[in-house]
């Protein structure tokens, strides 16, 4: 859960503590520490900062979590489940700023890959309905809300979909 300046100055660390221990031949603790150095690396790619991004979303402090979600180098290099919540953390953000377009092509993406469980995966469906009902495209609000109904599991979520669908039916 660092940032990435964070990361790259414990790499930088790593690698110099891997070096010293080849200089005076501690080649199992050198080894060791290469293998930490990997590991970095690889957390660098594919987890980047998306835990702390996450913990600044979930305090409410929205700006400190897009910068924690722009140190990400490359999103499509992700793990599946960050990539999820990367995706579902922007388009809530653009949603915040009512930059409605890149939420809902975030919202798109954040629907292809899994995320914490049913529930959050039936509110992406209901904020794209909800774009969907802004543009008034009563197909596409239909079809999201189908998606929605079938993994639907609390009745906070039936509500919501029960009065977009009037919304829609009423276009």
């Amino acid at each position: 859960m660092f940032s990435a300046k964070g990361r790259y100055v414990l790499m930088v660390t790593t690698a110099i503590a891997a070096m010293g221990c080849l200089f005076y031949q501690q080649y199992q603790l050198a080894s060791l520490l290469g293998l930490m150095l990997a590991l970095l690396i690889w957390s660098h790619f594919k987890q980047s900062s998306i835990l702390l991004a996450s913990k600044c979303f979930k305090n409410g402090e929205y700006e400190a979590a897009e910068e924690a979600l722009d140190e990400v180098p490359d999103p499509e290099r992700l793990a599946k489940n960050r990539r999820g919540y990367y995706e579902f953390m922007r388009a809530n953000i653009a949603l915040k700023r009512e930059e409605y377009d890149d939420a809902e092509y975030h919202f798109q993406l954040a629907s292809r890959f899994p995320l914490g469980g049913k529930t959050d995966k039936v509110f992406v469906m209901i904020h794209l309905a909800n774009l969907a009902l802004r543009k008034k495209d009563k197909v596409r609000i239909l079809a999201y809300l189908d998606i929605a109904k079938n993994m639907v599991s609390t009745p906070k979520a039936k509500d919501i979909i029960n009065k977009i669908e009037k919304e829609a039916n009423s276009l």
